[in-house]
């Protein structure tokens, strides 16, 4: 049997801050000091290695747990996460996990006493809809901050990402990525005591190291039961660790596997394309009158993606003339700023390991590399020839190696576009040093290089320090001095979700800082940002889970003279209810130094310096209903005028079959003093079926009043098996406001494109 420790079961502890202004009762005080005592205990068990069961027999994997093998693992003890911290178990939950040559697997037999209430939403792939799940998170490298994350839910749907930066969020953007899929197996069935889960992953998927002839991960176990907002985790993971600590990497159970063979499967994934596409042109003669046109083209298209793990460390991906038509399009969105829109990576090749490849500048969506400049201009499509990509890990090194190449368009050359990533672990497990090159090389000798160094250090308990240092080179640019085209960048912070936070940050960035693989919003500038939290989690008898204020600033100053281009103070309240509800009420005070008009919305905000104030409040509801979304209201000032917004973006499962998610944006801008008033709207529709986890069809359709366009996305897709697919998809793009002034009427469709893909997965 194995040998997963048991963690002593404590008595239901309450985990509370000081933000009550009442005084706390001695009981709670001594129930606090118990709960830390047990955390304490838990951190120390989690960090010995334990054994992982080999299996004593084979296992099918069909949903029944009724193989001989199964009764010699011994589950794993689950604890209550949310929404009571150590609190009692309202359902029972038996999960063991093992091994053999080839796969890890895991196997849940999820007990419920109201099993008519279990909920199953979906059969989509990488939907989460409010199910009930089983999941396991995977340390595989054993580094404490990357994971692979595998769930199901009752229905049998997967649902895979990864997990980078130890789950937290900031500097640079989520901490997960729901766009990676992998190769693996589940199996579910239900009955009259609830229902059961059983994994197959394929240790080929799971990248690690051998040493001394065994693998030491980590692994994270947890149940969620939706209608309760019930999460059960092994091992016990304090919240206090932020609201991802259930897939916390640095948290996870470290275990040994012994006798693991290196498998070396190549995935062989040829596909084919064939189609038809039209764009309206509009055509402006030397001499006559201009017209639209029609171009009509007809597309056959072939090529490869060969994955290849030579060591188990290292994944080796090459790709020959890449296709992506199966792609979902981007959300639109509404900009009210004078800065440009960041749109998230979604394209398969880019995934594996991603967060590798990670070098956050400062903010949200500020980066060196930003793989959506490959392939993708503004939006349009520019042909992949080729490339290749490596990724891995040996010894304390993570590495990341990336090189595409694009074809010529028109007036546009062919690009060779490359970047190199290493990250040494040092000091301790939490803590690196790193360099990134990104070079962008056109035959038109257009050359820009960028260069990084960057270190996030753990000295001591939850503080954490940040340093970052980048350069560019670009040939448009005379050089100058050094600082004129570098970034510089420091943080301080307290990472956790308990009691008392804080991050303080400064940067610098030059006028000629021009990463052109990468994304910047901003440059010539010097900033200050800094915020604090104080937050509390509430006992077990009160409705309520958890409250938080929070006070945030930043400033930016122009290099040039050292004025103030932007200024934002935000005070923020946040209550979160045990059933999932939560609210969110911010007030902000801006100020903008504008020195340029820019269009805003249909509108233009003139140069001038203004103050402006206002508010919002957001609601979030459960995301573990059949109903469920988000709804936001804004009102306030807006430079020299006023601004309301509303937007609500609900979505709703009437059954497993169907899932209807809608949005819509509202935004009204009025600037009195200039007779100018302005009114945008953003519309989204999103409808998926799906008659089983292989056969699904999903329709996206979107409209944009500033845009003037309507969009419709459709796409179907028939797994045949796992890596073999069959596409069908189809995009419209429509004209909304056909008479424009100085143009001929323009006609209905801006475009449309017509695709079959077919890829087939071979496995040597």
């Amino acid at each position: 049997m194995s040998v997963f420790t048991r963690p002593v079961r404590p008595a239901y502890l309450a985990v509370a801050s000081l933000l009550a202004l009442a005084p706390r009762p001695a009981s709670a005080q001594q129930n606090d000091a118990t709960a830390a005592t047990a955390s304490a205990s838990a951190d120390a068990r989690r960090t010995v290695p334990v054994p992982v069961a080999r299996a004593t027999g084979a296992i099918i994997v069909d949903g029944r747990l009724d193989e001989p093998a199964w009764a010699d693992v011994r589950p794993v003890e689950m604890v209550m996460h949310q929404p009571v911290y150590l609190g009692t178990l309202t359902e029972r939950t038996d999960v063991r996990i093992a091994y053999d040559d080839r796969f890890l697997y895991m196997g849940g037999r999820l007990y419920d006493s109201k099993p008519g209430e279990i909920r199953t939403n979906t059969f989509y792939r990488d939907a989460y809809s409010g199910d009930d799940l089983l999941a396991i998170v995977i340390d595989s490298y054993n580094d404490y901050e990357t994971a692979l994350w595998f769930v199901t839910n009752p229905a049998g749907a997967r649902n895979d990402r990864t997990v980078s930066n130890d789950a937290v969020f900031g500097g640079g953007g989520m901490p997960m990525n729901s766009d990676w899929n992998s190769h693996w197996d589940v199996a579910t069935t239900q009955d009259e005591q609830g229902w059961t889960a059983e994994f197959r992953i394929p240790l080929s998927t799971l990248r690690f190291q051998v040493v001394d002839g065994q693998v030491t991960m980590g692994f994270i176990v947890y149940r969620f039961i939706a209608r309760k907002n019930e999460r059960q985790t092994y091992p016990a993971i304090d919240p206090k660790w932020g609201g991802l600590a259930f897939a916390k990497p640095s948290q996870a159970q470290r275990v040994v596997l012994r006798g693991v063979r290196q498998a070396r499967p190549a995935y062989v994934t040829p596909y084919l394309l064939g189609g038809a596409t039209s764009q309206a042109a509009l055509e402006s003669p030397s001499s006559g009158t201009a017209a639209w046109r029609t171009e009509r083209d007809l597309a056959h298209e072939a090529g490869v993606d060969v994955r290849y793990s030579p060591t188990s460390n290292l994944a080796l991906d090459l790709t020959l003339n890449t296709d992506f038509a199966q792609v979902e399009a981007d959300d639109q969105q509404v900009n009210l700023t004078r800065f440009p829109l960041f749109f998230p990576e979604k394209r398969q090749f880019f995934q594996e390991r991603a967060s590798t490849f990670e070098f956050a500048t400062g903010g949200f969506a500020d980066r060196l590399f930003h793989s959506r400049r490959i392939g993708l201009d503004d939006g349009s499509i520019v042909r992949l020839l080729g490339g290749a990509r490596a990724v891995g890990r040996m010894g304390g090194l993570d590495y990341g190696v990336l090189s595409m190449q694009t074809g010529s368009r028109g007036t546009r050359s062919g690009e060779n576009m490359s970047v190199v990533r290493l990250n040494q672990q040092v000091l301790n497990p939490y803590s690196s040093v790193g360099a990134m090159i990104t070079s962008r090389q056109g035959s038109n000798g257009q050359d820009n290089l960028a260069a990084g160094l960057d270190a996030v250090l753990r000295p001591a308990g939850d503080e954490w320090i940040t340093l970052k240092l980048a350069r560019t080179q670009d040939e448009a640019v005379d050089e100058g001095s050094g600082l004129a085209s570098s970034l510089l960048l420091a943080r301080w912070e307290r990472r956790r979700d308990d009691g008392l936070s804080y991050a303080l940050e400064t940067s610098r960035v030059g006028a000629d800082f021009l990463p052109r693989l990468g994304f910047q919003l901003r440059t010539d500038f010097r900033q200050f940002a800094g915020n604090v939290q104080y937050k509390r989690f509430h006992d077990a008898a009160s409705p309520v889970r958890s409250t938080a204020v929070v006070l945030s600033g930043r400033e930016f100053q122009r290099l040039a003279d050292g004025s103030a281009e932007s200024r934002a103070i935000e005070p923020q309240f946040m209550i979160e209810l045990k059933d999932g509800k939560s609210l969110w009420i911010t007030g902000h005070s801006h100020f903008e130094s504008v020195r340029d008009s820019f269009p805003v919305a249909g509108s233009v905000v003139v140069p001038g310096e203004y103050w402006f104030h206002g508010g919002s409040a957001r609601l979030d509801l459960p995301r573990s209903g059949k109903f469920r979304g988000d709804f936001t209201l804004t009102a306030g000032e807006f430079y020299d005028g006023t601004r309301l917004s509303a937007s609500a973006n609900p979505a709703w499962n009437p059954s497993k079959y169907l899932e209807l998610g809608g949005g819509y944006g509202f935004d009204r801008l009025r600037f009195a003093g200039r007779g100018d008033e302005t009114t945008a709207h953003l519309a989204r529709l999103k409808v998926q079926v799906a008659l089983n986890t292989r056969v699904s069809v999903s329709t996206f359709a979107q409209y944009s009043s500033v845009a003037d366009l309507a969009g419709f996305n459709a796409r179907f897709r028939y797994n045949v098996r796992e890596g073999t697919d069959l596409w069908v998809v189809y995009n419209e793009g429509l004209f909304t406001a056909r008479d424009v002034p100085g143009e001929p009427r323009r006609p209905l469709s801006s475009g449309r494109t017509v695709m079959v893909k077919y890829t087939h997965t071979l496995i040597w």
